[in-house]
């Protein structure tokens, strides 16, 4: 299968072009945010204070980067788990959220989200860390810059390697592959 070239900042417009299964290399801005950065950003929404970053058409990557060493532009840089950001997701994507990187299956709460708003969730390969981070080309903490390595920070990748796990359809990847598995 053909690798698709996606720029986030057009991710809005080819939500319908992609489908769960399709491996794409990313470009464009994407944002970190783990557990507790997600913790102080519903904080914000529930005071009706303005957000770090632009939620709308926003792509977050489920990421606590190690620091970086000598010449590096970050460390390590895997995705985490996905799901532990769950109860938080159907918020941000009715706020505008348009994509999300990380690993593992989404809850039902989410998919449901992703269709009726117009989302879609990226896997990456955990473990990889190291390779995820050659696609950074630019980071910058931009929020919460205590919480470390779970500070928010604007990321610039250029062709990072993801797999579209689900779609805005609401076609998911891994109950498909269960699903094939049990034929």
């Amino acid at each position: 299968m053909e690798e698709i070239r996606v720029n986030l900042q057009d991710l809005r417009k080819e939500l319908d072009r992609l489908e769960a299964g399709q491996t794409v290399l990313l470009s464009g801005t994407a944002y970190t945010a783990r557990d507790a950065a997600h913790k102080r950003i519903m904080r914000l929404l529930d005071e009706e204070k303005p957000l770090p970053f632009d939620i709308k058409d926003a792509v977050i990557y489920y990421a606590g980067p190690t620091p970086k060493r000598n010449e590096q532009v970050i460390g390590a840089c895997g995705p985490t788990t996905s799901g532990r950001m769950d109860v938080y997701t159907p918020r941000l994507i009715k706020a505008g959220l348009c994509g999300m990187i990380g690993k593992g299956e989404r809850r039902k709460s989410v998919i449901d989200s992703m269709v009726l708003f117009g989302a879609v969730y990226f896997a990456a390969v955990g473990g990889a860390g190291a390779v995820c981070a050659q696609a950074i080309k630019a980071q910058e903490v931009i929020a919460f810059p205590e919480l470390g390595c779970e500070s928010v920070k604007r990321l610039t990748l250029y062709e990072f390697p993801a797999i579209v796990a689900i779609d805005s359809r609401g076609r998911n990847l891994f109950a498909e592959g269960r699903k094939i598995y049990a034929e």
